[in-house]
Formats: structure tokens, sequence, C-alpha cells
């Protein structure tokens, strides 16, 4: 098999990975909060980063001092960028957005990262500008209802899309700069830790709930942040950046498919035509060359 074929075939995978862990969202909703959830996830996210960073310990070197700071700094702004973008997410499909539709507004983010690029001066192509109108569009016939009211899952999903678009271009600034797979164990750990600090303000977790939510909990923690990212940074190598985007954004199709055979989530065709549309931006906004990489959860 040649290496580009396999990369290909892992990427997709990954893509998988990441859409049916929209069901396993949507089935710990009914029992936990959003915080508690998001601190357990996480933290079996970074346990299970642990035993590659200790196999890869024996064989790579030390990071210089200066290289430790930037890892310890970039791991915290990146863990609290995933701790945002995932309580958003969690709190969205708990208010009652199926997960396909989830996957689908989350999947936004692709589109806003060359947005929020302006900020820093990066030129925004004429066929990004298409792709944001495409999914404008894409949004009204899936979020908007009578009077142009957003339901409150749906908002907070854009917001879930916002804060994984700035996720996105901070990860990107660090992972410049310190070793990749130490910077994503490090900010599952922070955004576990800050998780678990809101969990205890604002929630009130129950060992009957968290055994009740055993699966989903492992699946989000184990397979979609651990497998996941390990899948992801195994395929990248064999392939070019825009290629591998286009394939991890198969999430959100997925994540339609998942919540469709799993959870019996039906769309309408008003919803359908919107996924639809959707997944035209996402395509578009993938059509050009992509300095920044994709989210690691």
């Amino acid at each position: 098999m040649k290496p580009s074929t396999r990369a290909h075939l892992l990427l997709t995978l990954t893509a998988l990975v990441w859409g049916v862990a929209f069901v396993a969202q949507d089935v710990a909703a009914d029992r936990l909060e959003p915080f508690t959830f998001n601190a357990l996830r996480m933290a079996l996210g970074a346990l299970s980063l642990l035993p590659l960073l200790r196999a890869r310990a024996a064989r790579a070197p030390k990071p210089a001092p200066e290289n430790r700071r930037a890892l310890w700094v970039g791991g915290t702004c990146c863990g609290a960028m995933l701790m945002l973008g995932s309580a958003f997410q969690q709190m969205g499909i708990a208010g009652g957005t199926g997960a396909g539709k989830a996957g689908f507004i989350t999947a936004l983010y692709i589109v806003l990262v060359p947005l929020l690029g302006l900020l820093s001066g990066r030129r925004v192509r004429a066929l990004t500008w298409l792709a944001v109108a495409l999914a404008a569009g894409g949004l009204y016939l899936l979020c908007m209802r009578e009077r142009f009211a957003i339901a409150p899952g749906d908002g907070l999903l854009l917001l879930c899309a916002l804060s994984f678009a700035g996720h996105i271009l901070v990860v990107d600034f660090f992972s410049r700069r310190v070793d990749c797979l130490r910077l994503s164990c490090l900010q599952f750990a922070v955004c576990a830790a800050l998780c678990a600090v809101a969990a205890l303000l604002w929630e009130s977790p129950s060992w009957a709930d968290v055994r009740a939510c055993a699966v989903p909990i492992l699946y989000a923690g184990v397979i979609s942040c651990g497998v996941g990212y390990t899948l992801q940074t195994v395929g990248q190598k064999d392939t070019s950046p825009t290629i591998a985007s286009l394939l991890m954004s198969l999430e959100s199709v997925f994540a339609v498919a998942a919540g469709w055979l799993i959870l019996g989530d039906a769309l309408t065709l008003r919803e359908g035509l919107g996924c639809a549309a959707m997944m035209g931006a996402i395509v578009l906004a993938q059509l050009q060359p992509q300095t920044v990489p994709q989210r690691q959860a």
C-alpha cells in the first residue's frame, strides 16, 4: 500500500472516530453535567498519551529550558481554549441539539479560522469569502427558526465553533516551537484541571452518574482524544495539509451518520439542506493552502 493511500485511510478513520464521539457526548449529556464530563474525558485523553511519551523518552532528547517554558505556556493557553470549546460544545448538546447537527455547526471552525487570521494580518482569499457565505446560508437552514430565533443549544455550539477556531490558531503558534505530542498531552491535562474546578464550583458530580456513563467517557477520552490524535499525527506525515484537513473535516458527515444509526436522530429536509451547504463550505474552505493545523480533540 502506498504511504499516501495509508495516510488517507488513517485520516478518514480519524474523522470517523471524532464523528462518533458526538454520539458519546450526546449519551453522556443525559446524566452528566458538561464540566464533569469534560474533566473526566480530558483526563483520560492526557493519560492515554503518557505511554507514547514514555516510549519516546528513551530515544527523544529532553527539551531545552527555553522550550520547556514555551511548552508550559503553550499547554496552558491551548488547554484554556480547549476548555472553552469543549464546554460550549457539551452545553450545546445538553441543550437539545442532536449529535449530527452539533457536528456540522462545530465544523464551522474550519471556515472561521481564516477569518480570525485577519486579526493577525493574514490575507483572506475570495474562495474563503464564498465559503463563509455558503456556511451562513447553511447555518440559517440548520439553526434558524421562526422569527429569526436560534435555539439555545445552537447558539452555544456557534460559540463552540468560535472557540475551536481560536484554539486552532493558538495551537498553530505553539506547535511550531514545541513538541506536538507533549503539547497535546499537557493541553488535555490543563483542560481537565480547569473543567474539574468548574465542576466542583457549579455542578454536583455523582459517582453513580459517572458509572452509568462509563462507556461514553472512555470512548470520548481514550478513543477520541488519545487514539484520534495519534492517528492524525501518523496520517499527516504522508500527505499534504490541505488533503489532511479536508479528510478530517468529514467528522461532521460521520457525526450525522452516527446520530442517525445509533441514536435515531433524523434530520428534516431543511436541516439536510443546511448540512449539505455546510459541507460545501467546509470543502471550499480547504481548496487553498492552509497554514494552520486542525483541532486535536
